[in-house]
C-alpha cells in the first residue's frame, strides 16, 4: 500500500521490507551476535565539495557505485512538481560525447546494470559492474554531471511517458490515489503533499526550461555524493574519483530556506472514490525524524513499535484484525526516521469482505491504546528487537543496500558512521520507551485518516493494483 516515496528502481517499500517480515529465528541471534560484516569505510571531500565514501567488501569481484544528489521531490518550484523524475529520465537521454541511449549500452557490454530513483529527498544514480570497470562508471555519471544535453525533442517524448508513467502508477490504482491525498491532506504547507511523479497538470505544462533549471540548481558536484561498495582498494576509488569528478567545478547552489509543517490541531479525514473490492484505511500520525544519531531516542523507539505492530504474522495487529477476529485481509505498517523533512507514522489495513472501514480504524486505534495504557512486555519487546535488528543485519549483507544506506543518510544530513551506532540505539530500546512514544504521538489531533470507498468496478474488468517497484524496463 505504501507507495509513490520512490519512483524507479528495484527499492520499493516492499522490497526494503521483506527483511523486516523474515523469520530468521535462531539465525537472528547469531546475526545480532555477530554484528555486520566488518569493512573499511573511507571518507573525502574533493576540492569542488564533493563527497566520495568508499566502502571494501571483498567478498565478490564486484562493485556498486552510487551518485546521489541532495534533490529529490522537496527541491522542485512552484508549479513544477515532478521535476526531479523527469529530469531523472532525462539523465539517460544522453551528452555530447554519450548521446542517446549509449549510457546504458556501454554499462551493459561491460557486464554492468543501472538504473536510478527520484524520492522526495533526494535523487540517485546507480550501477553495478565488475570491479575493474568501475572507471567506466565514473567516466559516464561524471560525463552526465556537467554535460547533459536536454533536447527539446528528447524532452517532448519523454514526458509523454512520464505522464503515461502517473496514470499506470497512481490515477489507474486506487491505493495511490489514496496515499497521494493523505499526503496532501497530512502536510499542508511542506513539499512532501506534493507526489514524486508531480501533479498531472504540472506535468502536462512542464519545459525543457523547467528540467533544465531543475539541473542547473542541483546537479553540482558540491551537492552530491559518490558511494562506491564492493571489491575495491579506497586508494584506486579516490584516484579515480579525482580524475573524472574533480576537474567539474563547484557552483553556487540555491539558498534553501527552512521547511516546516504548522502544528496539526485536530484530526483531518481524507475520503477517495474509486473503483475497488475492497476498502482501505490509513491513519497517519505526525512523527519525528532521526536528527542527532547519538542523542535522539524517540526514532528508535518508533521503529521497535512499527515491529510490535506488524513485524511478522505473529505480530499484534496481523494476529489481532486478521486472525482471531478477521476483521481484516492485510495490515501493516510504515515508518522511516531517516529524512529531510517531518515524518509520518503510518497504519494500514484493508477491511474484510463485510467489514466496515469504521469498524476497522476502531479495531487499530484499539490496539495503540493497548500499548498505550498496559506498554508491552519484556518477552515480546525482546523477540521484537531480535527481528528488527536482524532484519537490519539481513540487509547490509548487500552490497546494494549498504550503498543505499550510506546515500540514504548522507543526504538526510546524518553520518555513515552512526549506522552501527543506529544498531546499538535499537537494540537498547526498553519497554517504558515505547510506552512512552506510542502516548506521545498517536494523539487525535496530529492524526490524519484516509479512507477509500470502494465503487463499482467496469464490468468485465479488474482493477489495477499497486504498482510493484520491483525491476523491469523502468525508463
Amino acid at each position: 500500500m505504501f507507495i509513490d516515496k520512490f519512483y524507479h528502481a528495484d527499492i520499493s517499500r516492499k522490497a526494503r521490507m521483506k527483511t523486516k517480515h523474515v523469520l530468521l529465528a535462531g539465525f537472528a541471534v547469531l546475526c545480532l551476535a555477530a554484528g555486520p560484516v566488518r569493512a573499511e569505510t573511507v571518507e573525502r571531500t574533493l576540492a569542488n565539495g564533493m563527497k566520495v565514501i568508499v566502502k571494501t567488501d571483498r567478498r565478490a569481484p564486484v562493485v556498486v557505485s552510487q551518485v546521489w544528489y541532495k534533490a529529490g521531490s522537496m527541491d522542485e518550484n512552484v508549479g513544477a512538481t515532478g521535476a526531479a523524475h523527469a529530469l531523472e529520465h532525462m539523465m539517460f537521454k544522453g551528452t555530447r560525447k554519450v548521446p542517446g541511449a549509449e549510457f546504458s549500452r556501454l554499462i551493459a557490454a561491460a557486464g554492468g546494470r543501472e538504473n536510478a530513483f527520484t524520492a522526495r529527498d533526494h535523487t540517485a544514480y546507480f550501477q553495478t559492474l565488475p570491479a575493474a570497470r568501475l572507471d567506466l562508471a565514473m567516466k559516464l555519471e561524471s560525463d552526465r554531471m556537467a554535460n547533459l544535453t536536454l533536447a527539446p525533442a528528447d524532452f517532448a517524448k519523454e514526458i509523454q511517458v512520464v505522464m503515461e508513467e502517473r496514470r499506470m502508477r497512481t490515477d489507474d490504482s486506487p491505493q495511490a490515489s489514496l496515499y497521494e491525498a493523505l499526503m496532501a491532506t497530512a502536510y499542508q504547507s511542506h513539499p512532501y503533499r506534493n507526489p514524486v511523479i508531480g501533479w498531472m497538470n504540472d506535468l502536462k505544462n512542464m519545459t525543457t526550461a523547467d528540467i533544465r533549471r531543475q539541473y542547473q540548481d542541483s546537479y553540482a558536484a558540491n551537492n552530491a555524493t559518490l558511494v562506491v561498495v564492493g571489491d575495491v582498494d579506497p586508494g584506486r576509488v579516490l584516484a579515480l574519483a579525482k580524475r573524472y569528478f574533480g576537474p567539474i567545478p563547484a557552483r553556487a547552489l540555491s539558498v534553501r530556506k527552512a521547511l516546516a509543517e504548522p502544528e496539526q490541531l485536530g484530526i483531518r479525514r481524507v475520503e477517495v472514490k474509486a473503483p475497488a473490492k475492497l476498502p482501505e484505511v490509513v491513519l497517519a500520525w505526525k512523527a519525528p525524524r532521526l536528527n542527532d544519531a547519538a542523542k535522539d531516542s524517540d526514532p528508535y523507539a518508533l521503529e521497535v513499535l512499527s515491529g510490535i505492530l506488524d513485524g511478522n504474522d505473529s505480530a499484534r495487529l496481523s494476529k489481532s484484525l486478521v486472525k482471531d477476529r478477521q476483521l481484516a485481509v492485510a495490515v501493516g505498517t510504515d515508518y522511516d526516521p531517516i529524512s529531510r523533512g517531518p515524518g509520518l507514522f503510518m497504519v494500514e489495513a484493508t477491511p474484510a469482505e463485510g467489514k466496515s472501514v469504521a469498524e476497522v480504524e476502531a479495531a487499530l486505534k484499539d490496539q495503540i491504546k493497548r500499548i498505550q495504557d498496559q506498554g508491552v512486555d519484556l518477552a515480546e519487546l525482546d523477540r521484537v528487537k531480535a527481528q528488527v535488528l536482524a532484519g537490519q543485519v539481513f540487509q547490509r549483507d548487500s552490497l546494494f543496500y549498504q550503498a543505499m544506506l550510506i546515500g540514504q543518510w548522507q543526504t538526510a544530513g546524518l553520518s555513515w558512521q552512526d549506522l552501527d551506532a543506529h544498531l546499538g540505539k535499537l537494540k537498547a530500546v526498553t519497554a517504558a520507551q515505547v510506552q512512552d512514544v506510542a502516548k506521545k504521538y498517536f494523539v487525535d489531533d496530529h492524526l490524519t485518516v484516509g479512507m477509500l470507498d470502494p465503487q463499482p468496478l467496469p464490468k468485465g474488468e479488474q482493477i489495477a493494483r499497486p504498482y510493484s517497484f520491483g525491476g523491469g524496463n523502468v525508463r
